[in-house]
């Protein structure tokens, strides 16, 4: 590509406020090393865990999330501060304003223009369609979904409501508000074990990563877990367990014509996919692709897109799923719509198990975001 040949300027939007804080640092580490310098300008721009934005450098492009966990929990952090950047929430020429040093003064702010951002901002304030919200108000075309399918799909409740609406299989589920629970534990109790049969699996509603989430083969395990998962989330998700379960993972991308990656399946280290064998147990392992007939992988896909389209998605997501060794039942269980890009992401070796490499992934997505933009851009805003 030629010098007179404009790169695309790429905001690559990092870190944040949640618990997954330090798995976003990987993601963006992954995302930024992986970005054709010929094609695209990278700006890492990092989210302190205190909300603050700031232009960084940006975290090295070889750490895993394990490193990245660890190096998170060190003094220096796994990625430097830099200037402090803020967005504005309107249409702009330059939509970034960050500070520049004045001497024995109050700071100035020079204006910085994106062409679009990449979010890699993992749980709330990120996924939840929050920031996807501010991006929407700024008028700046960004990678993945946009507020309703950001919002849905993080929230597991509402996502479960929309798959049985759409005729698509969930496991039986119930939800528990903090205000029920706090109010009365053992009438929570009760009424669940009412409802369902066990063993039960308890998750906070807005979390991803595992998060939260435990086991609860009896009365009191669940009263732990529910413990455990209030202190994330309000809204906490309690379901029941499928019998001898595969834990089963496809790669969605698209807009108006998603398409679905050939399926995976995951090997945990742990009794489940928890937050340990997710990113630090090196022994959990992903088989690509998964091990099923012509006929369940035709399923696995078909289910996956639609999942896709019942939250509105946008851009990309992963579509996990339970399949049942004993019933041969399958089970829609999430949609993420950020999912992981470190270097164990099933996202990225799901598609490249489908033809598309990392690099050309990345392309697309950012094909993907100014397709979406130019169409609501065509919108009326106005009826004069």
């Amino acid at each position: 590509m030629g010098d007179s040949v404009k790169r695309v300027r790429v905001g690559i939007v990092f870190g944040g406020r949640s618990s997954e804080h330090e798995v976003s640092l990987a993601s963006a580490a992954a995302v930024i090393a992986h970005l054709d310098p010929d094609r695209y300008e990278r700006i890492p721009i990092c989210i302190g865990r205190d909300g603050h934005w700031s232009l960084t450098s940006a975290p090295r492009g070889s750490l895993t999330a394990a490193e990245a966990i660890e190096s998170a929990r060190s003094p220096d952090g796994a990625a430097a501060g830099g200037r402090e950047v803020h967005l504005l929430a309107r249409p702009a020429a330059t939509q970034l304003l960050a500070a520049a040093p004045a001497a024995g003064g109050r700071p100035t702010f020079e204006g910085l223009a994106l062409d679009v951002v990449f979010p890699l901002v993992h749980g709330p304030y990120g996924e939840d369609g929050t920031l996807q919200g501010l991006l929407d108000l700024a008028g700046v075309p960004y990678v993945g979904a946009g507020v309703l399918g950001s919002a849905a799909g993080m929230d597991k409740a509402v996502a479960k409501t929309l798959f049985a609406a759409c005729g698509l299989p969930v496991t039986s589920y119930a939800v528990v508000r903090a205000a029920q629970w706090d109010a009365g534990e053992s009438a929570v109790l009760d009424d669940l074990e009412r409802r369902l049969h066990g063993p039960l699996f308890v998750k906070p509603a807005n979390l991803g990563s595992s998060i939260g989430v435990s086991q609860a083969p009896g009365r009191a395990a669940l009263a732990r877990a529910i413990r455990a998962a209030r202190e994330f989330d309000r809204k906490i998700i309690v379901e029941e367990a499928v019998p001898e379960p595969r834990e089963l993972e496809c790669g969605v991308i698209g807009n108006d014509a998603p398409e679905a990656s050939v399926p995976g399946e995951i090997l945990p280290a742990g009794e489940f996919y928890d937050y340990e064998s997710k990113y630090v147990d090196a022994r959990s392992a992903g088989v690509v692709p998964a091990e099923l007939t012509t006929a369940q992988t035709a399923e696995v896909r078909r289910l996956a897109v639609e999942a896709y389209r019942a939250i509105e998605g946008a851009g990309m997501a992963r579509v996990d799923f339970l399949l049942s060794r004993s019933t041969g039942r399958l089970y829609v269980s999430e949609v993420n719509t950020i999912p992981g890009f470190t270097t164990i992401s099933m996202f990225a070796k799901l598609w490249a198990a489908t033809g598309l490499d990392y690099a050309r992934l990345l392309d697309r997505l950012i094909e993907l975001a100014f397709d979406r933009h130019q169409e609501r851009r065509q919108l009326r805003t106005s009826v004069n």
